[in-house]
């Protein structure tokens, strides 16, 4: 009897002391993280871990690369000299920029429309495919070297001044030398196509 009364008093107080130990386990706090610890297992649970996926990091880029775009350059023919077309800060001339970033633009040039006076301005068509912006306002007066997006995907170039009512979008301008006047007025016509050509790129 009494060694079962001691074998009984053994166990209890064995479970004590166990329990104790547990409960002093579970009191002490967890060592702080530093910036770079981030367990595998929340990478694999996809939770933000504060880096960039490759993915975001490309488009980060990208925006900025097409934002820091200030000037396209463009040819009058396929042997044409390239010149400056200094581009205004709003969305028709960012989106078009970098639509022109994807893939250089090769376009017609059309003298098609009975209206228009091809001894100051010419335009060109871009694709339909291209979703182009456009915060279009009355112009009533367009000076030599301004550039204008015109909907539904069209850009006007004048060469020359011009009194020439239109709902444009002004997108950029060329400094209207001799030179720059002269290439666009001599830019020859493609044989056996019946257009000229003007040709677009991120510089």
């Amino acid at each position: 009897m009494k060694n079962k009364i001691v074998k009984k008093v053994t166990g209890i107080a064995a479970m004590m002391m166990l329990s104790a130990a547990i409960l002093a386990g579970c009191g002490q706090e967890e060592e702080p993280r530093t910036a770079g610890d981030v367990s595998q297992s929340a990478v694999d649970a996809g939770e933000d871990t504060g880096a960039e996926s490759g993915t975001e990091s490309e488009t980060v880029a990208d925006s900025q690369a097409v934002n820091s775009v200030s000037e396209l350059e463009v040819r009058f023919g396929d042997d044409g000299e390239p010149f400056m077309m200094q581009l205004l800060d709003n969305e028709t001339a960012a989106a078009i920029a970098r639509y022109v970033g994807t893939s250089d633009w090769r376009l017609p040039i059309y003298e098609r429309d009975e209206d228009a006076d091809y001894d100051v301005m010419q335009y060109y068509d871009v694709s339909s495919r291209y979703d182009i912006p456009s915060d279009p306002e009355t112009v009533t007066s367009e000076k030599a070297g301004e550039v204008y997006y015109s909907d539904p995907n069209r850009i006007v170039l004048f060469y020359h001044d011009a009194e020439i009512t239109g709902e444009y979008t002004k997108i950029g301008t060329f400094d209207a030398t001799e030179e720059f006047v002269t290439a666009v007025e001599e830019n020859p016509v493609l044989e056996g196509w019946g257009n000229k050509i003007v040709q677009i790129a991120r510089p």
